[in-house]
């Protein structure tokens, strides 16, 4: 495999020259991606860094996985115009265990050397803190574009936050990392790994970032903002996010996370075939089949899915819908009462009006809430 390959889709490969240098060595290198675990899943979108990492690996390259259940305790400040929120330690070390099962559907297990920055970190005395901290200034820190916002705008920027980068480029001194992998938002983090990495008296590492991928809504993905498509998710979920990408997104799509053109002709045929292929990534071919089936009844038809979930109704003979639905589908009443009044609640097809309801007309009812969610109601 030749470097163009490796480091295809990449937006920056820093310094110039030095990736055919460290290839030049004739050694497994030791290519590096940090994940944060602020959420259950990894998605798509973060599926791209790793994608690259498996270029390196297909090369006998070791691929070091670090799950930062540290810095989580943190909160990388990347792109943010606040102060991220702090999860517990339960969360971190619940959402921790997720995410090698999640990587190993992209990466190859016996090149993945995975690790937890708590190994090193949570050892780190003050003094060890303390040199860290030497290594860069306030002045350094905020060149930054997102605390340089946020100073100027006279926002809050905590000390903690200011020690992040730091801490993620201690991560490459503790693995000794020849390449770290990240999006252009770590673009600054990793060129602290750089000068730490030098601080300590090792060779710097190579910076290499890939884009980062927008979803849907016109917004980067992302977990926290719910406009993801996570690697674990069923395969009728997955298929239906992906084929809620506009036509415009397609040739993005495919070039960052199929790797390949979009194929020739109708952009719908070309969704379906992108959402049957990530389905497959995580899946295998026949729940891509299965979600597309789903989706082609329940989406494009308008049709209930072949198992509908049963939902016993309370106890007495004048229903409240809007209680029914909140208890079915996870909502609020005041969300199901809006939706009621939006026209997107049917009742054996036939829309409904009315938030109140005999017993009878409801027992056996088949319910739509929307274009997806459907619930067989039973006394």
């Amino acid at each position: 495999m030749s470097s163009a390959e490796l480091i295809r889709n990449a937006v920056h490969v820093l310094p110039a020259g030095a990736l055919e240098a460290k290839l030049a060595l004739g050694r497994p290198l030791r290519v590096k991606l940090g994940i944060d675990v602020t959420s259950p899943d990894i998605h798509v979108g973060r599926g791209i860094p790793l994608q690259r990492m498996r270029a390196f690996q297909d090369e006998w390259h070791t691929g070091v996985l670090i799950v930062g259940d540290y810095t989580t305790r943190i909160g990388d400040p990347s792109g943010r115009s606040t102060e991220r929120p702090i999860l517990s330690d339960e969360e971190i070390d619940r959402n921790a265990e997720t995410y090698l099962e999640q990587a190993l559907q992209i990466l190859i297990p016996e090149r993945t050397e995975v690790r937890r920055n708590s190994e090193w970190l949570a050892k780190l005395s003050f003094a060890d803190v303390i040199r860290l901290t030497r290594i860069m200034t306030v002045a350094q820190m905020l060149e930054r574009d997102d605390f340089a916002g946020r100073y100027t705008a006279g926002q809050p920027i905590s000390v903690s936050e200011l020690l992040y980068p730091l801490m993620q480029a201690y991560d490459s001194v503790a693995v000794e990392a020849d390449i770290e992998l990240g999006g252009t938002d770590q673009l600054y983090n990793l060129l602290a790994g750089r000068e730490v990495m030098q601080a300590y008296g090792l060779e710097p590492q190579i910076v290499l970032t890939t884009p980062l991928l927008v979803s849907w809504d016109g917004e980067k993905m992302s977990s926290s903002v719910g406009n993801n498509i996570p690697l674990t998710a069923p395969p009728e979920e997955q298929f239906g996010r992906t084929m809620r990408i506009s036509d415009d997104l397609l040739e993005e799509w495919y070039r960052l996370v199929v790797q390949a053109p979009v194929p020739d002709g109708d952009p719908l045929a070309a969704k379906l075939a992108l959402a049957r292929w990530i389905v497959t990534r995580s899946h295998g071919e026949d729940a891509a089949r299965a979600a597309e089936e789903h989706f082609t009844r329940v989406v494009r038809e308008g049709r209930a899915p072949d198992d509908v979930p049963e939902h016993a109704l309370p106890p007495g003979d004048s229903i409240h819908v809007p209680a029914v639905l909140a208890e079915a589908f996870g909502l609020s009443t005041s969300e199901a009462r809006r939706l009621i009044a939006q026209g997107g609640v049917k009742i054996d097809g036939r829309q409904v009006v009315d938030l109140d309801m005999p017993r009878e007309e409801l027992s056996g009812a088949l319910v739509q809430a929307g274009k997806r969610r459907f619930v067989r109601l039973c006394s």
